[in-house]
């Protein structure tokens, strides 16, 4: 099944490098081949390893190469040079040799001597070839090649970090994720949950100080098919993200309003931390994304839950109603890019002369729901301090009637000297996020 598991990954890459999502691509893949056990992790590997290793690789390529094979054919070489690099568990003249028989099979045999030759010079280096490839850039272009990512993401850590930091963050955002998960304390104990996957061969381990926090060992499996996922026991999240939920403190009987809620993950934590009692107010204009919260709503047993179709940038509906708000605001996400493989190939730039208006707009119109004296958190999984620090430097320039607030003193993570939270991954250990507590003066 090796080799049908590599046909399947190079046909995903297909479909990427055409403009899907790889998370889509991959999944409609899965989804159609049933795939389970160690064919569904190689696939997956192959993939969302080979898009996140995608520079280095075709720097490697353009080394070996004098002149660029079409595009098919570099995938193939893509997905033969990760496999020599990144994946130890697989023998050389087995990657070597797929790779030809991979070639063959889509009909472009007359690069079957090109493909050979490539890796196999790549598996008879002593040393590290990519160094000599880039010894003659810039510092920025030498770091982007070693780790694989754009320029532009690396001057703008190398703007906020030291040299070694910088390093330590690509080395953590090239790691595979791991599979983080939210206990659903309504409907099981932690203890019962971890008998129940351990009695199905999984190792579950709590992630403390996190409450509901617990991390999953491995996984072959689709979610859906993992113990008490049917019966609403659990939810996928990342500890990151559940920290945003807590550093908003809901209170069971009070209102809050998650304003850019779909798909809910952290909607049905809010409702979770309430005890399912008071009113959540879950508010998207994804009409699609939000069917993905009411399913997730219904399958964890939540009943305080109200779903709104609207575009919260413009909506007056809610005005000083919620006794706290948030805003998990549309952004880059370059605090997530080991979790989405191909985020890390947008253009920052063009992004964010996107989003940042957005932003802006939706931190002014949400502002307005918050009840006098109320709590608004502010959240993004970007590390991008256009879309965190100068953001929220700009609300408060215009809106004097509200000032920062810092989290509580036992809250886990540390505040800066003004009073957010910046999560770096390669010091904290999880996704890169930025929240802020705004309270409400009249």
């Amino acid at each position: 099944m090796e080799l049908s598991a590599r046909r399947l990954a190079l046909d995903t890459l297909e479909r990427v490098a055409k403009g899907a999502y790889a998370d889509v691509a991959l999944h409609q893949v899965l989804q159609r081949y049933a795939l389970h056990g160690s064919d569904r992790t190689l696939v997956t590997e192959l993939v969302y390893g080979t898009i996140r290793q995608q520079r280095t690789l075709d720097t490697l390529i353009q080394g070996f190469c004098r002149q660029l094979p079409p595009l098919p054919v570099q995938l193939v070489l893509r997905l033969g040079l990760y496999q020599l690099r990144y994946l130890d568990r697989i023998p050389a003249h087995a990657a070597v040799h797929s790779s030809v028989e991979l070639v063959k099979q889509i009909g472009l045999e007359g690069f079957a001597k090109l493909v050979n030759g490539v890796l196999r010079r790549y598996s008879r280096c002593t040393t590290d070839p990519l160094e000599a490839f880039i010894a003659h850039l810039p510092l920025v272009s030498q770091l982007g090649c070693r780790y694989s990512f754009p320029d532009e993401l690396i001057a703008s850590w190398l703007e906020r970090l030291p040299l070694q930091e910088c390093t330590a963050l690509c080395q953590w955002f090239n790691q595979p994720p791991r599979l983080d998960l939210r206990l659903n304390p309504l409907r099981i104990t932690a203890d019962q949950l971890i008998a129940d996957f351990e009695t199905a061969g999984y190792g579950l381990q709590p992630i403390p100080p996190l409450p509901q926090g617990l991390v999953l060992s491995h996984c072959g499996q689709s979610m859906q098919e993992l113990p008490g996922y049917a019966a609403g026991h659990w939810s996928v999240q990342d500890r990151a993200a559940q920290w945003v939920s807590h550093l908003l403190d809901p209170q069971p009987g009070e209102v809050v309003i998650d304003a850019c809620a779909a798909p809910g993950g952290k909607t049905t934590h809010i409702a979770e931390l309430m005890e399912d009692q008071g009113r959540v107010i879950a508010c998207d204009r994804s009409p699609h994304r939000l069917r993905k919260l009411a399913q997730n709503r219904d399958r964890l047993g939540l009943k305080s839950i109200e779903i709104h179709i609207l575009d919260s940038a413009a909506a007056g509906d809610f005005a000083a109603v919620g006794d706290r708000v948030l805003l998990d605001a549309p952004c880059s996400g370059t605090g997530t890019l080991h979790r989405h493989a191909d985020a890390r190939w947008r253009p920052l730039k063009r992004r964010l002369g996107e989003l940042l208006p957005l932003q802006a707009q939706l931190l002014a119109t949400v502002s307005q729901w918050v009840k006098p004296y109320g709590l608004l958190v502010y959240a993004t999984c970007s590390l991008e301090p256009a879309e965190n620090e100068a953001q929220i430097q700009q609300f408060l320039a215009h809106h004097p009637q509200w000032h920062i607030e810092p989290p509580p003193p036992n809250f886990p993570l540390k505040a800066a000297p003004e009073g957010w939270i910046t999560v770096w991954p390669q010091q904290q250990d999880m996704d890169g996020f930025f929240m802020v507590r705004l309270r409400r003066d009249s």
